[in-house]
């Protein structure tokens, strides 16, 4: 690399607004950037770099898809984002903070995707919104708010089984890349993330390890219906602070009580057990007497992993 000064991947994420995941994503999927690496593999990235990711940043904000402009070069791409503002005048800034319009367009945008069966438009519509907003704010005010939608619209028939399917599957696989791209490392604590065996929907338990992820936690995600010592095997093996779990449906299945239990006095005391989900509620006599914490939300899920990450530090110290 022949510029002076070389950007870490957490540099290069402040400075261009973008998300580690993003720009790990770009770069993998469409060779938008190739940054420099050292002996031990990791990232650094240039100037120029710096300044193209900037500008695909800008052009997908503007309506383009990634796919379409990764392989431009520098020339063309300025010219496409000239609408906005030159190149030189763009200033390094945080993600931006979107509001209830723009959450709302993105609702809307998504369900005309999801209604017209065109997951191609979808892909384009997540992806973009992971350039423009925070990871909290991709949670909790377009992705929670569109999977509350998409249920309802099925519960109410106004949306086919088929539509359904194809918008969750591909947030499920959205998400998976948000959880795959997250930066993580073995001195952060580590948390298993899962729902427990009955419990077959899986993208409440994908959103909630992208949080911990998000802050600064080191998730192990094992995906959908795991019996109770199959969840405190994998809590033993990686010496896991704490265990979430969501609960979606059914919302009174007698045996999951009982898994519940039984998963209490597989994991020792200073396990946390962290239970959330739209039925989780449903469970709230069984989670007090096994000493779980009812997580109703995932700014209520930040809360806790926040404290949780503060006194295992404080242990550690």
């Amino acid at each position: 690399m022949n510029e002076e000064i070389a950007y870490t991947m957490k540099v290069a994420a402040q400075k261009t607004g973008l998300t580690p995941h993003v720009i790990r994503a770009w770069e993998k999927r469409y060779g938008a950037v190739c940054p420099s690496r050292t002996k031990s593999n990791r990232r650094f990235y240039s100037e120029s770099d710096l300044k193209r990711l900037m500008m695909l940043a800008r052009a997908v904000r503007a309506g383009h898809s990634i796919g379409s402009i990764a392989h431009l070069n520098s020339d063309k791409l300025a010219k496409i984002v000239q609408a906005q503002g030159t190149a030189d005048d763009m200033q390094a800034k945080a993600p931006q903070t979107i509001g209830s319009l723009e959450a709302e367009s993105f609702l809307e945008d998504a369900l005309r995707a999801t209604r017209a069966q065109d997951s191609a438009s979808l892909e384009r519509i997540l992806a973009a919104a992971a350039v423009t907003c925070s990871t909290p704010e991709l949670l909790d005010l377009l992705l929670v708010p569109f999977m509350k939608c998409l249920g309802d619209l099925w519960r109410e028939g106004k949306l086919r089984v088929a539509q359904e399917h194809m918008a969750s599957c591909i947030v499920r696989t959205f998400l998976g890349g948000l959880l795959r791209f997250t930066d993580s490392s073995e001195n952060y604590p580590k948390i298993i993330m899962a729902t427990p065996a009955g419990q077959l929907h899986e993208i409440g338990a994908l959103m909630a390890a992208v949080t911990a992820a998000s802050e600064g936690w080191n998730p192990a995600y094992l995906g959908p219906n795991l019996p109770a010592e199959e969840l405190a095997g994998a809590a033993k093996g990686i010496r896991a602070r704490a265990i979430a779990l969501s609960i979606i449906y059914p919302p009174d299945d007698v045996r999951l009580a009982l898994e519940l239990k039984s998963l209490r006095n597989y994991v020792p005391d200073d396990v946390s057990l962290l239970v959330g989900g739209r039925s989780a509620g449903n469970y709230r006599l069984v989670l007090d007497s096994i000493r779980a914490s009812l997580i109703p939300d995932l700014p209520s899920l930040r809360n806790v992993l926040e404290q949780l990450r503060a006194a295992s530090i404080g242990i550690r110290a």
